[in-house]
């Protein structure tokens, strides 16, 4: 990346990401800057899934000797599915997720702790 760029970073709303510790560097190097999104949200889940199958499918049954033969690996993996992607499809409506949710949240609110 070159120097004169800015870097900005998608991340999740684990508290990981707001130590002291990664504040304190972040503040030293400003030319990156994160992004958090909703707690939840439902594509950077999809993204994280794909890491997921990119791991358990290709990464955990090859052995790499350098960081070149890995780079390769990973590319060879993102061209074989852009070649056939399978998008994620929806299979639920509005209206039952939003019933799960409201069932979901009556249980632990009803759980007695």
């Amino acid at each position: 990346m070159p120097a004169e760029l800015d870097v900005h970073l998608v991340l999740d709303n684990a508290s990981t990401h707001k130590t002291p510790a990664i504040r304190r560097w972040l503040a030293a190097h400003p030319r990156f800057v994160l992004h958090f999104t909703p707690t939840s949200s439902s594509w950077l889940n999809l993204v994280e899934r794909w890491f997921a199958e990119l791991t358990t499918k290709k990464l955990q049954r090859s052995t790499h000797r350098s960081v070149r033969a890995l780079n390769a690996d990973v590319r060879a993996r993102i061209d074989t599915w852009n070649d056939d992607p399978k998008p994620y499809m929806w299979v639920k409506t509005a209206d039952e997720i939003l019933d799960k949710v409201a069932h979901y949240c009556r249980r632990i609110n009803d759980s007695g702790h």
